[in-house]
């Protein structure tokens, strides 16, 4: 996914491997932004950026995302080799994907937690509870921090790792295996196209309304 926004320079203040190809961009900014929002990013100013959740605080002087490096990727090889000082383009925040105080669950695969990981640091956490699938436990992105916000709240879901610590399985099958989903809440998914939509129905055929179920798709 592009956008033609207008970009603006910005420094790299650090960059740092977090799981094997996964990685963690910050720059310093004077934007302000809801939890939830996106930017898009490249590292020349006309090329054609990508886009991307923003992963830190709505106060924080740092403004964080979080990306997976794809060796056929346009962008995240040249992302990944970056070092503080480069120049990085950014446009300003945009976007209607954010939560609210109301009960509710997160739901995300991969680097898609990026949005929740935004709130919960914007103070959006306390009613919530997030769901988060990857391959192996190195792939739940933020944990220790998420664990020092919600720590009651958080279920990982672990699918290919046999000697995993968390639950054993998809995200998808967890969701299956609940007894009780409480269709008042408000349901919030990132991700891939197809969990997001393998995530819908399962909700739906669970008696969530389809407008309690908001998504935010990553390609």
């Amino acid at each position: 996914m592009s956008s033609k926004r207008q970009l603006l320079e910005l420094r790299v203040e650090t960059i740092r491997s977090i799981a094997h190809g996964v990685f963690i961009l910050s720059f310093k900014h004077n934007f302000h932004f809801t939890a939830g929002q996106i930017i898009a990013v490249d590292i020349i100013p006309d090329g054609k950026p990508r886009l991307y959740s923003i992963a830190s605080g709505e106060n924080e002087e740092n403004m964080e995302i979080l990306f997976d490096e794809k060796k056929e990727g346009k962008l995240t090889p040249f992302l990944s080799k970056l070092h503080p000082g480069d120049a990085i383009y950014v446009s300003e925040p945009f976007g209607t994907f954010r939560t609210y105080t109301d009960p509710g669950y997160w739901i995300a695969s991969g680097t898609g937690v990026a949005p929740f990981v935004s709130m919960a640091r914007s103070g959006f956490g306390k009613n919530k509870i997030l769901i988060h699938g990857g391959k192996a436990d190195e792939n739940f992105y933020y944990s220790e921090l998420l664990e020092s916000i919600m720590p009651q709240q958080l279920i990982r879901c672990s699918s290919q790792q046999e000697d995993t610590k968390y639950y054993k399985g998809r995200l998808t099958q967890w969701l299956k295996d609940q007894k009780d989903l409480p269709t008042a809440y408000q349901y919030y998914l990132c991700g891939s196209a197809e969990m997001v939509v393998e995530v819908r129905d399962i909700l739906i055929s669970r008696g969530i309304p389809f407008q309690n179920i908001i998504s935010e798709t990553y390609f």
